[in-house]
């Protein structure tokens, strides 16, 4: 008899355990009729929060920003480069034959306008200055005498052939000095102090504009030839982007519209840009067009030729948008995450979104609830961020 109440006693335990076990993962519903039925578990992510240390936000780099408006369709694919307009860059060279004594700048220096790039020397050079001088104390003389005769003729007692030789004289060498001079002034050399007896050896080379040295196309004490290119300076400061737009998309283009871009250099940011001028002419090969944008943020180390994809907004239906990776799939839904601050802490609650089109890293969102406008979003780490809440719950259940 213990045997057999120890057995019993027992099966009725375990049968209690397989119940219970049984129950832990649904509910058991009894109806009217006595029959039951399990409901499904079912996924309740929002209400739920993950919180980041000051640490954690800044180690994450996360990203925070309200809802961006774009417009996800209705554009025009153009790709082309970064360009400064022809008044912003500038090609150094030497007027003369000179030999470079010194340079002063290597490619990437900023440089103001005036400023020495280089020294240069040569013979030429000495022999202009003196050249100069000679041509100047000549004309000095040569302005006396043309005094004293037209004093001479003035009076009546002066041959006018000769007044009229002392003048022509004395123009020609005007003539001669300004000339002289001239050559000089493009040579950077003073002239006050050449006719003070002070000849330079040396001539400064300066930049014509501000900006950055892009080139610098010789080395110390070679021999370049007049006209030849020493350096080249661009500034940077007003380059925009040069798109080229085919023919049968030019018609939906002009002035004023918006373009959105990005550059191999800075690939993780979007520039946009704002068309200012379209060109009238087609380019031959291919048949398109230029189409000139500046740029309203611009970003990193935009240097002129760096080659550009951009697309121009043609239409001006916006909707709103979230980066790709602001969302991540948990189930059969799409979640991102609103941002809160708490003192030093940030808290980031899941929101759930409908999917739109897609755009590039950029996809459109709705809700299922309103949004606050001024709601700020987590634009990276989606996935990082449900993985710690989802380690969270974990951590509750146990």
């Amino acid at each position: 008899m213990k045997n057999t109440s120890y057995k019993f006693l027992t099966l009725f335990i375990a049968s209690i355990l397989v119940t219970a076990c049984g129950n832990k993962n649904g509910s058991d519903v009894h109806t009217d009729n006595g029959e039951q039925k399990t409901e499904a578990k079912e996924s309740q992510n929002e209400g739920q929060e993950v919180v980041l240390s000051k640490q954690q936000f800044n180690a994450l780099k996360m990203k925070i920003d309200t809802l961006t408006l774009r417009n996800m369709s209705g554009y025009v694919e153009a790709n082309g480069t970064l360009e400064v307009p022809p008044q912003n860059e500038a090609t150094i060279t030497s007027v003369v034959g000179v030999n470079v004594v010194s340079i002063k700048v290597i490619e990437g220096d900023k440089v103001s306008k005036g400023q020495v790039v280089a020294y240069l020397s040569h013979p030429n050079i000495i022999k202009l200055q003196t050249d100069y001088l000679n041509a100047h104390s000549n004309s000095v003389f040569l302005k006396k005498n043309y005094e004293r005769q037209k004093k001479l003729y003035d009076a009546g007692v002066g041959s006018g052939a000769n007044f009229q030789k002392a003048e022509a004289e004395y123009n020609a060498s005007k003539a001669m000095v300004n000339g002289l001079a001239a050559q000089l002034k493009i040579l950077n050399v003073n002239t006050t102090l050449v006719r003070n007896g002070t000849i330079a050896q040396q001539i400064a080379l300066r930049s014509p504009i501000e900006g950055f040295v892009q080139k610098v196309e010789v080395k110390t004490g070679q021999y370049v030839e007049p006209q030849t290119e020493l350096f080249e300076v661009v500034n940077t400061h007003h380059v925009h982007a040069d798109l080229m737009v085919f023919e049968k998309d030019v018609y939906k283009v002009k002035r004023g519209q918006k373009v959105s871009f990005t550059i191999q250099s800075v690939p993780d940011e979007e520039l946009t840009a704002e068309i200012y001028s379209v060109s009238k002419t087609f380019e031959d090969n291919p048949k398109a067009v230029h189409v000139h944008a500046e740029i309203e943020n611009k970003k990193g180390n935009l240097i002129p030729g760096m080659y550009i994809q951009g697309k121009i907004q043609v239409e001006n239906t916006k909707t709103k948008a979230l980066p790709e990776s602001a969302i991540i799939k948990d189930g059969d839904r799409y979640y991102a995450f609103s941002v809160e601050k708490e003192n030093e802490d940030w808290s980031f609650k899941p929101v759930e979104v409908i999917l739109g089109a897609k755009d590039n890293n950029w996809i459109a969102v709705q809700f299922s609830k309103d949004i606050e406008s001024n709601t700020k979003f987590a634009y990276n780490n989606a996935y990082y961020l449900i993985a710690e809440m989802k380690k969270g719950e974990a951590e509750h259940e146990h």
